[in-house]
């Protein structure tokens, strides 16, 4: 009840002469994908989060999927999943801040255990690190004795300490391949386990999971947006149904998708991913038509920027983790960042 009252408390928050032409520049960035009247709700809140981050010593790790005004307007961090958890072990900061959904801000405490991590709101999950528990791991291991274990990175702290290596979609398939072996257990994701089948030789044991966001597009929507967009270009995340895949021009983790629109520069291109990603992107690329048929993301969208202020103001909803998970799970997280990309 305390923080629901806090983060009101907030709403009262004045747009002044000041905060204006402090934070002109940040929404003279993205102005093209944020409208003027929602900038005067959002601006007095950036500026009191950047100020608060400088006298805490606090970082804020943004992840590709947060809103422009969070992604452009305070994030020290914007990247993917793989990106995010290499730099929270990397960070001189006291403080961290997760915009992103619990299992990112889990893995940023597994990087560094000494240090207090927050995320803005406890209730943002995801639906691929709820499918599965590290009970469920620990079945898979009792039936597929000496198999490997590749956990996407989208899973919980109890699930990576089953895990003898994690991945992103970015290394995926270079994961497997690096682990020299016939066979291996992938999970949670059934969509991204296909598709890293369908690049490798190894042999895939998958689990059930699905991406909320992913799941849902299809291929009959890709090819009446094809239909009506000639020359676009679809580029897909392999979180998606193989008939989507399939119906794209190129698939690629979130960092590859950004890639792939930077170094083409397509006229007009649809991106197969979660909405606010092709916002973030256009402001980078405005030379670049987006067609956005996209899906959101409902517990990316649980941060915003009052409840950020909160959170870091109030140091609220901190993660806390066993010394003994930490210390197993972190192995297969720094496994991972060996690997790299």
């Amino acid at each position: 009840m305390t923080n629901i009252f806090q983060v009101d408390r907030f709403f009262d928050m004045e747009f002044t002469p000041e905060i204006r032409k402090i934070t002109d520049p940040i929404y003279n960035k993205i102005s093209k994908v944020l409208p003027e009247i929602e900038w005067s709700v959002h601006a007095p809140y950036i500026y009191r989060i950047n100020q608060l981050k400088k006298e805490k010593n606090a970082i804020i790790l943004a992840h590709n999927y947060q809103t422009p005004e969070i992604y452009h307007g305070i994030a020290d961090v914007s990247a993917d999943s793989l990106a995010l958890a290499i730099e929270a072990s990397k960070t001189n900061a006291d403080l961290i801040v997760m915009c992103g959904v619990h299992f990112m801000a889990e893995t940023a405490k597994l990087m560094n255990p000494q240090k207090k991590v927050l995320l803005p709101d406890m209730n943002a999950g995801c639906s691929l690190s709820s499918s599965i528990t590290g009970k469920d791991v620990r079945l898979l291991k009792e039936k597929y004795p000496g198999i490997p274990v590749v956990s996407y990175i989208n899973t919980s702290a109890d699930v990576k300490a089953e895990t003898d290596i994690c991945c992103t979609s970015a290394n995926a398939v270079k994961i497997v391949n690096s682990l020299g072996v016939k066979k291996v257990i992938f999970l949670p994701d059934a969509y991204l386990a296909k598709y890293v089948a369908s690049q490798t030789n190894v042999e895939i044991i998958s689990w059930k999971g699905t991406c909320i966001v992913h799941e849902q597009f299809n291929e009959k929507e890709i090819n009446e947006i094809r239909l009506n967009n000639p020359g676009i270009k679809i580029i897909a995340h392999p979180e998606c149904p193989p008939d989507v895949i399939n119906a794209s021009d190129f698939t690629g983790s979130t960092s590859g998708m950004i890639k792939y629109v930077e170094d083409h520069q397509p006229k007009k291109v649809m991106m197969v991913t979660e909405c606010s990603m092709s916002d973030n992107v256009q402001i980078e690329n405005p030379n670049v038509k987006f067609i956005k048929p996209c899906n959101l993301c409902p517990h990316m969208k649980k941060i915003t920027l009052p409840k950020i202020l909160d959170c870091l103001e109030n140091e609220t909803n901190e993660i806390i983790i066993s010394n003994e998970t930490i210390e197993k799970a972190k192995q297969s997280v720094e496994r991972m960042a060996a690997v790299g990309r």
